[in-house]
Formats: structure tokens, sequence, C-alpha cells
């Protein structure tokens, strides 16, 4: 069962990169493992990595690892489980698909996004310099 979950995730990844080079920057442009890597930035809309992942959270998706590795500007790491469904990819990509138009037509909508969330845009980097710990129980 291991190396058949194994493969699962590289053909999810592969079915993924290959689906989202037309429209994203893979810098790295080859067959992948389990995981690969795009540009999440959309030309002259002013949207960044960050802004389609929390894009993608109104989409109900889990957004990917930003920012990493950090040798590619503006990464997003993408990194579909085995047992994703072909339906679950292609709803993926039409969701980051949609995303790109909306940058190039009304940036906005990405910008301000997430819309659905019930928490809106955080300040990352206070979060970061002053994080808030709770005891087990919440308080």
């Amino acid at each position: 069962g291991l190396r058949t979950n194994a493969e699962h995730a590289v053909l999810n990844a592969n079915y993924l990169r290959v689906h989202l080079q037309k429209t994203y920057n893979v810098p790295f442009d080859r067959t992948c493992m389990h995981e690969f890597v795009c540009q999440g930035d959309v030309e002259r809309s002013g949207v960044r990595a960050i802004d389609v992942s929390k894009r993608l959270m109104d989409f109900g998706f889990h957004p990917p690892t930003n920012y990493f590795p950090l040798i590619v500007q503006e990464a997003l790491m993408i990194e579909p489980t085995e047992t994703e469904s072909k339906q679950t990819l292609d709803a993926f990509i039409a969701a980051m698909l949609q995303i790109v138009q909306e940058a190039k037509s009304d940036p906005g909508i990405v910008l301000n996004a997430p819309h659905s969330a019930p928490v809106k845009r955080l300040n990352e980097v206070k979060a970061a310099r002053r994080p808030v710990f709770c005891e087990p129980d919440g308080s």
C-alpha cells in the first residue's frame, strides 16, 4: 500500500503541474515527485503568492506553502496528497486559473481575499514578532 500511495502522490503532483504550467511560471519544469513549485505573482496586477493563497481559501482549499523554497521568488509549493480525487484536483486547477483571471480583470478581488473566512487578513509581521500563546485549555 505504501508504494501505491507514493505513486498516487507523484501522479497528482504532476497532473497539477502540467495543467498549471500554462498559466503559472513553474521554474523547475520537469517531472516532479510529490510536490512542485510555481510562482504566484500575476504580471502587472500587484497580486503576489500570498494573495493567491488567501484567495484559495474562498474556494475551500488549504493554501499551499508560501515563499518556500527561498530561491524561488513568490513561491507556492503545491503538495497534493495521494488521496485527492481527480474531481478535487480539477477543482483546484479551475480555482487557480480563475484567480489569475480575477487578478487580471479585477485585482481587488484577489488582493482583499479571503472573503468567506471568519478572520480576514492578519498582520503577519506583527504576529511573527509578537506571538500570542494560549494555555492548553484555550485561555
